[in-house]
């Protein structure tokens, strides 16, 4: 035989019930066919009791699990093998009470968050289009609603006279309504008032770091409806977070982000769309040299990182949200958004940020080439953490200098070469640093150099 086992074929040298699971976890993905009678290199090597097990797998799938395959008896140089072949089905598959899916060539027992994911999909439903019984239009935020369709309108995907709509037409509009009428996750998620109340995971955090993830300077929450969210993370993100080098155009005064605004929307918008809203919050890292953006949920099935950065139909996991934030004119439909999001940075002739599958969700890294350059010009590259012209780069110094007398008070022998190398700096960091320390009546030497030693004067 030609074959080779993959998604849609497995071979197995006998039949054991237990086998049923794959018949189960073919059915719930694209469907297969399972050899019985054919050894892992698909060489024939034969099955005994062929006849018998022609009629017992056709019952034994029809009594366990309520479905339908064909079963064929093949033969090959005198050797007899059998052929299941599994349709897939529109709904969810169960042998004994669990639920299994064919993914690349392995075999995989649903659970936990991947199971309720499996479940809505088999009914062609998206975790934001659960209702809320108790949720009334009075939760709703009527400005986001009203920004929703300004953005909408310039868009030029809805047309000017839905700006006269009222509420609940613009929800029914946008089929945020079940067919009871009740109110979906997704409607009090983009529009809502308080959307805690309903999802307590569904913050986006940004935290601002000096030489490690434990060296944590200043953070903030921010929790408003999704459709405000990528402008308010993005106001957040400018007045505490990045710089804005300032440049002119003729007598026009200029001042982006360091990072291509376009291609960080982008990065944003994909991370309010497709994130796991059952998981943790959404994670931004800002540190010296790099931002760490992370939000939980994997890729969809069959979907790899180089499947991203190439032409690709889009799934996102959130429909009903994707779609209003298409409609709002913030995400393509096409799968084009890691496309736009390469060629924002390309133009900018900045590193196109490094995307990546980690601990159970979707990471994005952006390396902050202007504020690195901004510290070598301006001779404060060196520093140890956090010099972004900014009340965090006092904070970072400070926590720095406390970092240095904690190491002085431990070993008062300790040299310089030796903080530069625990804190993985430069020795003349630590120097500038030390000065300071001295200049402050903070700390004194005793003794040269060499065989001298520290000692703290003041701890304040």
């Amino acid at each position: 035989m030609n074959l080779k086992e993959s998604q849609t074929v497995e071979f197995k040298q006998s039949w054991k019930d237990d086998y049923l699971q794959y018949v189960s976890g073919f059915a719930n993905a694209k469907g297969g066919t399972l050899y019985i009678g054919i050894d892992d290199d698909g060489n024939v090597c034969g099955v005994k009791n062929a006849k018998k097990l022609l009629v017992d797998i056709p019952n034994k799938v029809r009594d366990t699990m309520g479905m339908y395959v064909n079963v064929n008896l093949l033969v090959d140089k005198d050797m007899e093998y059998i052929l299941i072949d599994v349709p897939p089905c529109s709904m969810p598959i169960t042998y004994k009470g669990k639920y299994y899916y064919r993914t690349g060539s392995t075999l995989q027992e649903l659970g936990g968050i991947s199971l309720h994911d499996f479940l809505l999909q088999k009914m062609n439903l998206s975790w934001d289009a659960l209702p809320l019984p108790t949720a009334t239009f009075d939760d709703l935020d009527r400005s986001a609603v009203d920004f929703f369709l300004r953005c909408a309108v310039d868009a030029k995907r809805l047309s000017k006279e839905v700006l006269h709509d009222s509420t609940p037409q613009v929800v029914k509009n946008l089929r945020l309504l079940n067919e009871q009428g009740q109110l979906t996750m997704a409607a009090l998620l983009l529009f809502g008032k308080d959307i805690l109340r309903w999802c307590i995971n569904a913050q986006f955090r940004i935290g601002r770091f000096g030489i490690d993830a434990a060296d944590l300077i200043t953070q903030d929450s921010i929790a408003c409806p999704l459709i405000l969210m990528p402008n308010r993370i993005i106001e957040v993100l400018r007045s505490k977070y990045l710089t804005t080098p300032i440049h002119y155009e003729g007598l026009l005064r200029k001042e982006p982000l360091e990072i291509p605004e376009d291609g960080l929307r982008e990065i944003l918008c994909n991370a309010i769309v497709h994130r796991n809203y059952a998981g943790v919050d959404t994670q931004m890292k800002v540190y010296n040299d790099h931002i760490t953006i992370w939000n939980d949920g994997s890729l969809p099935s069959n979907f790899t990182i180089e499947t991203l950065m190439g032409e690709h139909e889009s799934r996102p996991r959130n429909k009903l949200i994707a779609k209003v934030f298409h409609l709002a004119g913030f995400i393509e439909t096409w799968g084009r958004g890691y496309v736009k999001i390469s060629r924002s940075f390309t133009q900018e002739k900045l590193q196109i940020p490094v995307f990546a599958e980690v601990r159970g969700g979707f990471s994005a890294t952006i390396k902050r080439e202007r504020f690195m350059m901004q510290e070598v010009q301006s001779g404060r590259s060196d520093e140890i953490s956090g010099q972004d012209g900014s009340q965090n780069g006092q904070k970072s110094s400070q926590k720095s200098s406390q970092k240095i007398l904690s190491m002085i008070k431990e070993n008062p022998e300790i040299s310089t070469q030796e903080i530069a190398d625990i804190l993985n700096i430069s020795r003349r960091a630590v120097t500038k640093q030390i000065a300071k320390l001295k200049e402050q009546g903070a700390i004194r030497r005793v003794g040269a150099d060499k065989g001298g030693h520290w000692e703290i004067v003041d701890l304040k």
